[in-house]
C-alpha cells in the first residue's frame, strides 16, 4: 500500500511530470548555430601583422603626446 492517494484519470495533469528524453543523435538548430558561432570566434583572432601595427600606433600616439606635452615654443616669458 502506498501513501498517496489514488487520482481519478480524469483529473491527472495535462502536462507530464517527468520530461521526455530528448533525441541524442540530433541537434537542436540552437546548438548547432551556438557551435558555428564558436569556430568562427576562433577563425577571428587578431594575426600578428595586427598586433605589431597596434603596438607601432599606441607608441607613435604615445610620442606625439608626449612631444605636445613638454613643447615649450612661443612663450614670452623665457629667460
Amino acid at each position: 500500500m502506498s501513501k498517496t492517494p489514488p487520482v481519478p484519470a480524469d483529473s491527472q495533469s495535462p502536462y507530464p511530470i517527468a520530461e521526455a528524453p530528448h533525441d541524442a543523435a540530433g541537434e537542436g538548430e540552437a546548438i548547432a548555430v551556438a557551435k558555428e558561432q564558436a569556430a568562427a570566434a576562433k577563425r577571428r583572432g587578431p594575426s600578428s601583422r595586427q598586433i605589431g601595427m597596434g603596438a607601432a600606433i599606441g607608441i607613435g600616439s604615445a610620442a606625439i603626446v608626449a612631444g605636445l606635452l613638454y613643447w615649450k615654443g612661443g612663450r614670452k616669458d623665457r629667460k
